[in-house]
């Protein structure tokens, strides 16, 4: 049975099409990159009458599962293709168009600016269920969790977890929402991408260093991800022309830094999908 969501892209017709009014395409998954993308499809369509990009979240895995079955121009995804389950990576195209890090995020009433990566774990496995138990008030600990199929979720797992699994709680597919409710809930903490850190949350130190795209380029902060555009091996034209802009000077220095990801050309490790990392300057 084909699922309402694919139904409903199979049913628009927006993998890539050329109508009357112009040329549309559709892009679809990580929530984590949906704002960078959506600013990106609006300048570029604002130049362009006829031209149409309509982006979409929907989490990692749907953007990885529609562009394998081909309902979308592009899926995407916090993770790599290959760490998904399902996913066969070898008929994808992968685009990096930027980093992005991740970081622990509280409510504002918690009294406690540091974690060790320890403590962090502790609190997602359950081990650890008071703020007082790490220097903190005498406060119930209420976990946000991101939901199955999140590449943020991949990606704190996969950097935080050390296989361990995370203590079943509330999730949500939307990082908005997360931090929405984070920043109204005492005792709450959660993990968002940089650029959905604002004032109505804290961020946590981990080990004793900063969430920022310094140390994440650097490699001191761990829990970071790539920021992928995948493609199949055919595609259209305003698929490759967008993409083409995603990765532009323009587009790198002025949207990718300034909403808070990390330009792909600012790292000095890179890190595949194994996790081994390699030096680059």
């Amino acid at each position: 049975m084909i699922g309402l969501f694919t139904l409903m892209v199979l049913t628009l017709g927006l993998t890539g099409c050329k109508t009357d009014q112009g040329e549309s395409i559709t892009v679809v998954g990580s929530s984590a990159l949906q704002p960078l993308v959506e600013a990106a499809s609006e300048e570029y369509t604002s130049s362009r009458p006829g031209v149409f990009i309509n982006v979409q979240g929907g989490g990692s895995g749907t953007g990885l599962s529609q562009i394998q079955e081909g309902a979308v121009a592009i899926g995407n995804s916090d993770v790599f293709a290959s760490e998904k389950t399902g996913i066969n990576a070898s008929k994808l195209v992968d685009h990096k168009v930027a980093v992005v890090g991740i970081t622990p995020i509280v409510n504002r009433g918690i009294k406690v600016q540091n974690l060790t990566m320890k403590q962090l774990r502790g609190i997602f496995t359950g081990t650890i269920t008071n703020w007082k138990q790490v220097g903190g008030q005498n406060q119930k600990i209420v976990l946000v969790n991101r939901a199955q199929g999140s590449g943020t979720r991949a990606t704190f797992e996969k950097w935080v977890m050390a296989g361990q699994p995370a203590l079943a709680a509330q999730e949500q597919d939307s990082t908005g929402m997360v931090r929405q409710i984070v920043a109204s809930t005492p005792g709450a903490i959660s993990y968002v991408a940089f650029s959905y850190a604002d004032k109505t949350v804290k961020t946590m130190n981990v080990d004793g260093v900063q969430p920022t795209a310094k140390n994440v380029t650097t490699g001191k902060w761990q829990i970071w991800a790539y920021e992928h555009m995948y493609t199949q091996k055919k595609r259209d034209a305003l698929t490759k022309k967008f993409l083409k802009y995603m990765l532009s000077d323009h587009i790198q220095q002025k949207l990718v830094t300034g909403m808070g990801y990390i330009p792909v050309a600012d790292m000095l490790i890179e890190r595949d999908a194994d996790g081994h990392v390699t030096n680059l300057k």
